[in-house]
């Protein structure tokens, strides 16, 4: 392998969502900085966010009253430091975009800039939006921004297979990433992207189950690989499973955003009868935590493969007026939301927890960021509540943009790292074992490690995970790496991750929930696993 595969910069983003975009055109001024995208620049999970950004924008809302809504949805696990730290930064981060060209929907009157919307969890009005794609508009306009940045450089089609630190440098040296070592899949080959800062930006790991709201890239490819480098991950157990997916033969991983059940969507069962208000005082703007869970319950105990979203007692211009994505969509699946309801299951939405980071995104790794969804904030804690995954990416994305500025003049040069070495593999002939072992996979995460969990259970699941781990990495090192296999010996890490984690939380704390320990613990702690202490 020759010198055409090293590609060396300032700062290596892996990831190009609102996290890794953020960040990136902050630096962008002052650094190289290249960016890697699996597929095209949008086709992570911010483009597909629906609901909109949190932030107290309302005359008569106030940040205490944010953080304390955030800390209830997360079941008190929630870190306060961190929300605090996120809630006072959210209407700033609004007015970025704002500046950005973001058309988010207008308010009434001149006090009351933008249109605000309530979702499950909050207490007021206080979800900016664009529509129902609000993400999708928030994604357009950092990918603009940056397309003219000319020190911002884009490589697609890109993987992320590992992480290059001391150990792959000749010389070896004092613990630091230095970049990654990258899978083009145009070239089949494996590439060095080296720099002074890495951050991950990589999203969260839904997709190690059967069914997920997720793009097919969320593989929790960053959490597995700060994992593999020595990196603590904390509070695995805690992935959320959204309410509202759409149930149909044709669309497997269509989200119904919460901010239809804001606008007064009910939930009901086949004959009609809403139940929410059996579970929670709150109905179906509880924490999406208790939704799902009551959902899953009426399911099983009626033995229906899905139950009903309601809308259609609304105006019908009020409906289509503010869900024109969902309402064209599913007028495409000869479903009309302004006169019958939406055939809905609960599904993996979103990965809680993550590479344990600060506030500036630091992990154990010297050099070494984590933003967004596959990061460990202590944001979320339990739970976490609407609209506040867009915010988290904006926020931590200018933090960690911050420190790398401040720190960037003591970080050392990436010394040149070994080139990736082929020459004791080949190409597989048996390509049916990633496809198994992918579906084996996600099949029993689904069944064993879902919304309602047992220590058998997990204990069933962990088994397998064992078996599959063994196979997966022997595979790995007799056969030529493919986005498949990269993605599969990912998923396979994150499922261990989260199954040693559910197995160490002996309690029911928002979105683990047990019925071997359905009681709340008194002190509310923080699951943290360490590389150094798990054979």
């Amino acid at each position: 392998m020759s010198r055409e595969d090293l590609f060396n910069f300032d700062v290596l983003v892996i990831g190009s969502g609102a996290a890794g975009l953020t960040l990136a055109l902050d630096l962008a001024a002052d650094y190289r900085v290249a960016v890697l995208s699996k597929g095209e620049m949008s086709a992570g999970s911010t483009a597909r966010a629906q609901g909109g950004i949190a932030a107290v924008l309302e005359q008569g809302d106030t940040f205490e009253s944010h953080v304390e809504d955030t800390i209830v949805a997360g079941a008190g696990l929630n870190n306060r430091a961190a929300v605090e730290f996120v809630v006072e930064r959210a209407p700033a981060a609004v007015e970025v975009l704002n500046k950005l060209g973001v058309r988010f929907n207008v308010g009434e009157t001149p006090e009351q800039p933008f249109h605000l919307t309530r979702e499950g969890g909050h207490s007021r009005r206080r979800i900016v939006h664009v529509d129902d794609a609000t993400g999708y508009a928030v994604q357009n306009a950092l990918v603009a921004k940056a397309m003219a940045e000319p020190n911002i450089t884009f490589f697609g089609n890109r993987f992320a297979v590992d992480l290059i630190t001391e150990r792959h440098t000749a010389n070896g040296g004092e613990r630091h990433c230095y970049g990654a070592y990258i899978f083009n899949a145009e070239t089949s080959s494996v590439e060095r992207f080296t720099a002074r800062a890495t951050v991950l930006a990589t999203g969260g790991a839904s997709r190690v189950y059967l069914y997920s709201t997720n793009p097919d890239g969320s593989t929790g490819d960053g959490i597995a690989m700060a994992w593999r480098a020595g990196c603590r991950v904390a509070n695995m157990e805690f992935n959320q499973f959204h309410p509202t997916c759409l149930y149909h033969p044709q669309v497997k991983n269509f989200l119904i955003t919460e901010a239809m059940r804001g606008e007064g969507a009910h939930l009901k069962l086949p004959d009609g009868t809403r139940f929410m208000p059996d579970f929670h005082p709150d109905a179906e703007l509880a924490p999406r935590d208790i939704v799902a869970r009551a959902i899953d319950h009426e399911m099983k105990r009626l033995g229906v493969p899905h139950v009903l979203l309601d809308i259609s007692h609304r105006d019908p211009d009020f409906v289509i007026s503010h869900f024109p994505t969902i309402y064209r969509r599913l007028l495409e699946l000869d479903i009309d939301i302004t006169k019958e309801p939406i055939p809905v299951v609960p599904a993996a939405h979103y990965t809680c927890g993550g590479v344990l980071s600060d506030l500036a995104g630091h992990t154990d790794l010297p050099g070494l960021y984590a933003i967004g969804e596959a990061a460990h904030s202590g944001l979320h804690g339990a739970n976490r509540m609407a609209s506040n995954s867009l915010l988290e990416c904006l926020v931590f994305g200018h933090a960690a943009a911050e420190d790398i500025r401040n720190r960037m003049n003591g970080y050392p040069a990436p010394p040149e790292a070994a080139p990736w070495d082929e020459s004791r593999v080949e190409d597989s002939d048996e390509a049916v074992v990633v496809t198994h072992n992918w579906a084996e996979l996600r099949q029993f995460m689904w069944d064993y490690v879902g919304i309602v969990r047992t220590t058998k259970r997990l204990e069933r699941a962990q088994h397998r995970v064992k078996l599959l781990r063994r196979e997966i990495q022997e595979y790995y090192g007799n056969f030529r790496v493919t986005r498949d296999l990269l993605e599969l010996r990912n998923l396979v890490t994150v499922a261990d991750l989260i199954v040693r984690s559910a197995l160490a939380r002996k309690e029911s704390r928002g979105l683990h929930y047990t019925l071997d320990y359905p009681e709340l613990l008194p002190d509310a702690r923080d699951t943290i696993l360490e590389p150094w202490a798990v054979s």
